[in-house]
């Protein structure tokens, strides 16, 4: 890790990166060995970029099993403020750089707008009363999208990612306002989504995305990655749905795994969501004279 890029880091991203070092000062100088290092670092890493999101899973996942019926307190109102103070938390104890912040509440605000339109036309509900709600949608919702983006942004820093062959933003950011008009648009003419598919195909086929670890840097396909992510999505949403944190029309008499069908819809919200972060961490390409890092 280059200076520039240690002087990046939150106090606990640049403990992870002093324990590697530890570890391999400490260890027999072998391949394995150091593929091991490389391991244990990239799921840390992965780990600290969805903190946020763990923690409001969690939230959601403890008072679905134990938030006492009948308190004085509504339990979405509880895990609104739960989410508040997570996010206060994150900032005053430097989990999180106020960089990344501007581009969490562009999420925030983003999400709530298609929340609002979403419940409106029932797509999804939320049930439980409770006091901090937009018209019919929790204040904790747009929390959820913040999620999303925090895991990003992170990404984005954690890995220093650089990318071959990436589109032009300004491609990028028509797609995306095309894609989040199709989120609501659809429900009055026809979806595009499946063209709009076939576009981030065509825009981002043939781009690599390059990201470091900590001494290795690894390659795949960006359009890999979006779907990786928007699996690990869609993992969380079926957990998030069973915690009750909202409901489909066919999981109100019943939870029910959510469908498979639903990963193009996060795909496609990959792209939105890459030209958010790309505002404050434009990609970069790998610099020729980078080599590559070997384990």
């Amino acid at each position: 890790m280059s200076a520039e890029g240690d002087a990046g880091f939150t106090p606990v991203e640049r403990f992870i990166d002093a324990r590697a070092r530890d570890l391999l000062a400490r260890a027999p100088d072998s391949r394995l060995w150091r593929g091991v290092v490389e391991f244990l670092v990239f799921g840390l890493k992965q780990a600290w970029a969805c903190i946020f999101g763990a923690a409001l899973l969690a939230v959601l996942f403890a008072t679905r099993l134990w938030y006492p019926e009948g308190a004085g307190l509504a339990r979405n109102d509880f895990v609104t403020i739960a989410a508040v103070v997570i996010q206060v938390l994150m900032i005053a104890l430097r989990l999180e750089t106020v960089r990344e912040l501007r581009v969490i509440i562009l999420f925030h605000l983003v999400g709530t707008g298609m929340e609002l339109f979403k419940t409106s036309v029932g797509s999804w509900i939320y049930e439980g009363p409770g006091v901090l709600h937009l018209y019919s949608v929790p204040l904790y919702s747009g929390f959820m999208y913040a999620a999303v983006g925090s895991y990003m942004v992170r990404v984005f820093r954690l890995f220093d990612l650089r990318f071959d062959r990436y589109p032009r933003r300004w491609l990028t950011a028509v797609l995306a306002a095309l894609i989040y008009a199709n989120f609501f648009t659809h429900h009055y003419i026809w979806d595009f989504r499946w063209i709009l598919l076939v576009v981030v195909g065509l825009l981002f086929g043939r781009s690599i995305m390059h990201f470091r670890v900590f001494r290795l840097r690894l390659r795949m396909p960006t359009v890999l990655a979006f779907v990786l992510v928007a699996l690990f999505i869609w993992i969380a949403e079926n957990i998030a749905t069973w915690a009750n944190a909202w409901s489909y029309p066919n999981q109100l008499h019943g939870w029910q795994p959510v469908s498979i069908t639903k990963l193009v819809s996060w795909v496609l919200l990959m792209i939105i969501s890459v030209v958010l972060v790309a505002w404050v961490y434009p990609p970069r390409a790998l610099e020729a004279s980078e080599p590559q890092a070997r384990p």
